[in-house]
């Protein structure tokens, strides 16, 4: 007896099915290990802490970098995740021709509310293993920020980081990609 498979999709079917039309153009959605992945609603916490980070990354990174906020980064061979901000290398053509890879990638970065289980057990090991070095959470269940840096396998095949430090949101923190560049955390996390 067969057992029902769920429908796994590759980049190019999901890109395909974008191109014609077939998700409406507010769909909150990502493409996840092949599984067309539904995005939690995001409460006034999380909004606040976008739209503070939206103040402050810009003045920070300049034009030493691409800030892209909620745009798709390509994790080959079947994942596009759509995380809330990430700084990637520059781009002649502004990534006109595709989407950054992990190769682009400096640091990605969640804000994390109610979604704070899958940005640590989902989304952590998955650029994990596209070897992303650093990704950030913006833990406001526990009104912290949790840095990840120095992806790794461990012998059962798992991907995770070697590195998890914990900053407070009375905190200073240097930008990994830009040491010389501090992002005072007070400003981002809500009172």
């Amino acid at each position: 007896m067969a057992i029902a498979q769920a429908k796994r999709f590759t980049l190019d079917e999901y890109h395909k099915l974008a191109e014609i039309g077939f998700f409406h153009e507010d769909s909150r959605i990502e493409l996840i290990k092949g599984e067309i992945i539904q995005m939690a609603a995001k409460g006034k916490a999380h909004e606040t802490c976008l739209r503070r980070l939206l103040k402050e990354l810009p003045k920070l990174v300049g034009g030493r970098a691409t800030l892209q906020s909620q745009a798709p980064v390509t994790l080959p061979p079947n994942s596009e995740p759509e995380p809330d901000f990430a700084i990637v290398k520059n781009s002649s053509d502004d990534y006109f021709s595709g989407h950054p890879t992990p190769e682009d990638v400096l640091l990605v970065m969640e804000v994390s509310d109610s979604s704070i289980d899958y940005d640590q057990d989902v989304k952590l090991p998955l650029y994990a293993e596209a070897g992303i070095f650093d990704y950030w959470i913006f833990n406001l269940a526990d009104n912290q920020l949790e840095c990840y840096s120095e992806p790794y396998q461990d012998n059962q095949g798992k991907y995770n980081y070697r590195n998890k430090r914990i900053e407070l949101p009375s905190q200073t923190v240097k930008l990994p990609c830009f040491p010389d560049l501090s992002i005072d955390l007070n400003k981002i996390f809500p009172a």
